[in-house]
């Protein structure tokens, strides 16, 4: 006889009715399934047989050999995937006479934890919505931030509960809602279930972050494209990050050994990201300013030549590395070192030029963009601006989104609209980066360049 299809219907009970609240209780099954008796011995063989593995359980979650629940001590039961006898094939039940001590009925209880978050929501929403139904998230520190979509919204309640029972790590659940705060554009959002909880702790990049999720900014998506950047970056550089938020791009870059001006207009930002330069300890490498983007890049070229930093003297060590000399240090009876970070900057020169700007607002980065024209002009007798940047203007890494999709004309529709705010031609180092999706006709992508030399040193009044 050949082999045969052997399932079982191990699906949670329908409850389309359910809409307001999540009733665990109703979500029970019990399967009555065979079981064969096997001496503890003999287990590990039957195991690997060919010939069980057709119709041994295989059920997620489930193991296929559990104690007997009349005599824990003695036999083994081996659960089969069947039900009844005749569901076996020929060559099994051969096999089973032989080596088995019998067949006998095993009850299997299923409960609502048994089931993953996607067949619950399947047993529970409308036919029609089961397809796409929304068990997929983004977290951020302890909360699952989910978008859904009007149809889903009678069951955002139930959607949530679910989410939160399934995912261990999740201690609330959000709905991002259409309204964006139209200053900060940071997304407004409703609890459908947890705590009401929002100051997360986030850690991406060796960084951690703290912020208040409702008041802020915040992608987790977008991990791949802050360590893209950062990657860009050499840890001698000066980094002027014009959106800086609470420092997705600004701390892994001073982690790194960056010198970093990070820029914010939102005060709940900027007071999240002091919090952070803090707590990862780089508060001698970030410079925290809160101001109009625009305004920002007029004066940060400046502000960096007047006020440099120290020149990068390598890597720091970490918090277990200094505890571990310092444990040597006693031990020897040995006196505090110099710092070793900050002793050989009499040899080296500060860092006051500008490798890099950083503008992570891609809604309306580009808008920005037409502040560089004369950025880097100066009337100061006492400052060399174009002596400075001589040998190369900082690269502008801007992000922004369009509606292109096919990627010649997207870079084409990217390239026009930033010459135009810029008043020139970009010609050197052009690249442009696809980052992600975010809508089934809108890209988001980061466009570097290096600054022209016609835009950075353009009359002011022109």
């Amino acid at each position: 006889m050949g082999t045969r299809t052997i399932t079982l219907d191990a699906s949670p009970p329908i409850h389309r009715d359910m809409r307001d609240a999540l009733d665990k209780g109703l979500f029970h099954k019990s399967l009555s399934v065979l079981a064969a008796q096997v001496p503890p011995p003999k287990t590990g063989i039957m195991l690997r047989s060919q010939v069980m593995k057709q119709s041994l359980m295989n059920l997620p979650k489930i193991r296929s050999v559990v104690p007997n629940p009349s005599d824990p001590e003695g036999d083994r039961l081996m659960l089969l995937r069947v039900q009844d006898e005749s569901e076996l094939s020929a060559e099994i039940l051969e096999f089973l006479k032989t080596e088995a001590k019998g067949l006998v009925k095993y009850q299997l209880d299923l409960d609502y934890d048994y089931w993953t978050a996607d067949e619950i929501l399947q047993a529970i929403l409308p036919e029609d919505l089961c397809e796409g139904s929304p068990t997929g998230f983004a977290m951020t520190g302890h909360i699952a931030h989910v978008n859904l979509n009007d149809e889903y919204l009678p069951y955002k309640h139930i959607i949530g509960q679910v989410i939160l029972d399934k995912n261990k790590r999740v201690q609330t659940v959000v709905n991002k809602l259409d309204s964006i705060d139209s200053q900060f554009r940071f997304f407004k959002m409703e609890l459908i279930a947890g705590e009401p909880n929002y100051i997360v702790e986030h850690h991406e990049s060796d960084c951690r972050f703290t912020f208040d999720f409702t008041h802020v900014y915040w992608n987790s998506r977008l991990h791949t494209e802050h360590q893209r950047l950062v990657e860009c970056f050499s840890p001698h550089d000066v980094v002027a990050d014009v959106f800086a938020g609470v420092g997705p791009f600004a701390l892994p870059a001073a982690k790194k050994g960056c010198a970093v001006l990070a820029n914010d207009l939102n005060p709940e930002s900027v007071k999240w990201l002091r919090v952070n330069v803090k707590e990862n300890r780089v508060s001698d490498l970030v410079r925290v300013s809160c101001e109009d983007g625009r305004e920002f890049i007029r004066s940060v070229v400046t502000r960096a030549y007047d006020e440099p930093f120290p020149a990068y003297t390598g890597p720091r060590p970490s918090r277990m590395q200094e505890r571990e000399a310092d444990k040597r240090r006693r031990r020897l009876g040995s006196p505090t070192p110099p710092d070793s970070n900050t002793a050989p900057t009499q040899q080296l020169p500060p860092r006051t030029r500008i490798a890099h700007f950083v503008m992570n607002l891609p809604d309306s980065a580009i808008q920005f963009l037409d502040a560089f024209r004369g950025a880097l002009v100066d009337k100061s007798a006492d400052r060399d601006l174009r002596g400075l940047y001589a040998d190369a203007l900082p690269m502008i890494h801007c992000h922004c989104f369009t509606r292109e999709l096919e990627p010649e004309k997207a870079e084409e529709d990217i390239r026009k609209r930033v010459e135009d705010k810029l008043g020139c031609a970009l010609s050197e180092d052009v690249t442009f980066h696809l980052v992600r999706s975010v809508a089934p006709n809108k890209e988001m992508y980061c466009i570097s360049f290096r600054l022209p030399s016609e835009a950075a040193f353009a009359s002011v009044e022109s």
